[in-house]
């Protein structure tokens, strides 16, 4: 099996990219609501961003690992005859959606501030690992 080490590379800085795209502009104020509100002011911006930098390292690590576990899943052809993203959304089917959904319901959030986390999270996965799949396929 060989793996593109570039395109797994890629595949992390585009997960990091959009994560700053899905959580900040198009879900982020939604987010920060779901997640009991967050005090905007420069000052604490500024406290909360230095605590922060060593989370983005861990999670573009985490990314990396979860999309070198994605390439050679795709490249062992698991399932024969099915595409790269056909395989990409049975993985996320099969156990990033019920993972996310079990995060959800079993956190003592109000039923619709659950959905509404499910639903931003679970998404923003379907969408990475649809990247994911196309880059890692394509990229050879």
């Amino acid at each position: 099996m060989e793996i593109n080490y570039w395109a797994v590379l890629v595949c992390g800085i585009v997960s990091m990219i959009m994560g700053f795209v899905w959580y900040g502009p198009l879900f982020g104020k939604k987010w920060m609501k779901l997640m009991g509100g967050v005090d905007c002011s420069e000052i604490k911006q500024k406290e909360m961003h230095k605590k922060i930098a060593p989370l983005y390292l861990v999670q573009f690590l985490l990314s990396l690992f979860q999309i070198f576990v994605l390439a050679h899943y795709l490249n062992a052809n698991v399932w024969s005859g099915a595409t790269s993203l056909c395989n990409a959304l049975w993985i996320w089917a099969g156990f990033i959606l019920p993972t996310t959904a079990g995060a959800c319901m079993w956190n003592g959030d109000k039923k619709d501030t659950a959905w509404s986390k499910f639903f931003i999270q679970s998404g923003y996965q379907l969408l990475m690992f649809v990247i994911f799949a196309l880059i890692l396929s394509n990229w050879k």
